[in-house]
C-alpha cells in the first residue's frame, strides 16, 4: 500500500494537489494575469486617444466620407467595404466549409488519402495570411482576370478563412454522440437523413459560432487585402450616385484595417488621434460580433 501511495505521489499529502501542479497553476495564472495587464495598457491607451474624436463628432466620424483633412475624414467606404467582404466571406465559406466538413467526418473512410486531407485543412489554417494574399492576387486579380476588385478581395478573404470554417465545423460534427447517429441507423434512416434530421440539430450551435468566429477573423484582416487591390488612399470617395453594383465591381474598394493601416502611416499628427478612435471602431465591432456569436450558441441550445 505504501509502495502504491508512493509511485502515485498521494503519501503524506492525501487530498491535496501535487506542489508541481500548483506552480503550473501559479505560472498559467501569472500568464494570464500579464497578457490582460498588457491588453489592457493597449486599449487604456487607443480610448484615451482617441476619445476627442469619438466624443466630438461620433456619426459624422462613422458616416462621412475619407478626407486628407484628419478633422473632416470618416469611415464611411472603410465600414462599408467591410461588410460588403464579410458577405462574400459568408456566401462563400459557410456552404463550403459545411459540406466539407459533413464529407469528412460523415461520408469519408477512415484511410490514409481522408488523414492526408485533415492534416493538409489544419496545415493550411496556420498559413500567414500574406501568403493567402500572394495567392489571391496570382488566381482571382490576374488569372481569373477578376482584377483589383472587391470581389477579388472577397474571395481572398474566402479563402483566407475556409480550412478555420472547416474545421470548426468537423468538431462540431465530431462532439456529436455516436449514439444519436446509431439509433438513427437502427430505425432505418439512411446516411443523409441522419445527418441531416439528428446531427446537424445538434451540432448547428456549435457550427453557427464558429462561423460568426470566422467572419470576425475575416474582419479584421488587412494583407490578404493589400495585395488583393484595396485603395490606400485619403482621397478615395467614390461619388454619392454610384450602385452597389458598381462598386462591387469597380476597382475602389477600400475596408476598415486597411484604412486604419493607412492612417497609422501618415506624417500628420493630427492622425495619431483619427486613427486611434477608427482601431476603437474596430474593436467594438469585432466585440459586437463576437457577443452575437454567444448570444445565437446559447439561444440554439435553449430552442433544442
Amino acid at each position: 500500500m505504501q509502495r502504491t501511495e508512493a509511485v502515485l505521489g498521494l503519501g503524506g499529502s492525501r487530498g491535496r494537489p501535487p506542489s508541481g501542479d500548483l506552480l503550473l497553476s501559479a505560472g498559467l495564472l501569472l500568464a494570464l494575469l500579464a497578457s490582460m495587464a498588457v491588453l489592457l495598457v493597449l486599449l487604456t491607451d487607443m480610448v484615451a486617444t482617441g476619445w476627442g474624436v469619438l466624443a466630438d463628432r461620433a456619426w459624422a466620424f462613422l458616416s462621412s466620407a475619407l478626407s486628407p483633412d484628419p478633422g473632416l475624414t470618416g469611415l464611411r467606404q472603410g465600414i462599408f467595404g467591410s461588410l460588403v467582404l464579410v458577405g462574400f466571406v459568408v456566401v462563400l465559406t459557410f456552404p463550403l466549409g459545411v459540406a466539407s466538413a459533413i464529407y469528412l467526418e460523415e461520408y469519408a473512410p477512415d484511410n490514409r488519402l481522408s488523414r492526408m486531407i485533415n492534416a493538409n485543412i489544419r496545415n493550411l489554417a496556420g498559413v500567414p495570411s500574406i501568403v493567402y494574399g500572394l495567392l489571391g492576387l496570382a488566381v482571382f486579380v490576374k488569372f481569373a482576370g477578376a482584377g483589383r476588385t472587391l470581389v477579388a478581395g472577397g474571395a481572398t478573404l474566402a479563402i483566407l478563412v475556409l480550412p478555420i470554417m472547416i474545421i470548426t465545423a468537423s468538431e462540431a460534427l465530431r462532439a456529436v454522440p455516436r449514439e444519436l447517429r446509431e439509433a438513427s441507423f437502427g430505425v432505418g434512416a439512411t446516411r443523409w437523413q441522419t445527418v441531416r434530421h439528428q446531427v446537424m440539430p445538434v451540432a448547428a450551435p456549435a457550427i453557427l459560432t464558429g462561423t460568426v468566429l470566422t467572419v470576425a477573423r475575416a474582419f479584421g484582416e488587412s494583407a490578404p487585402l493589400l495585395l488583393a487591390g484595396a485603395v490606400l488612399s485619403n482621397f478615395f470617395a467614390p461619388p454619392a450616385n454610384t450602385s452597389l453594383w458598381q462598386l462591387v465591381s469597380s476597382s475602389d474598394y477600400t475596408a476598415l484595417p486597411i484604412i486604419v493601416f493607412n492612417w497609422s502611416r501618415q506624417p500628420q499628427q493630427e492622425f495619431v488621434a483619427v486613427t486611434a478612435a477608427a482601431i476603437v471602431v474596430l474593436l467594438v465591432i469585432l466585440v459586437l460580433v463576437n457577443g452575437t456569436a454567444i448570444v445565437l450558441r446559447d439561444r440554439f441550445e435553449v430552442g433544442r
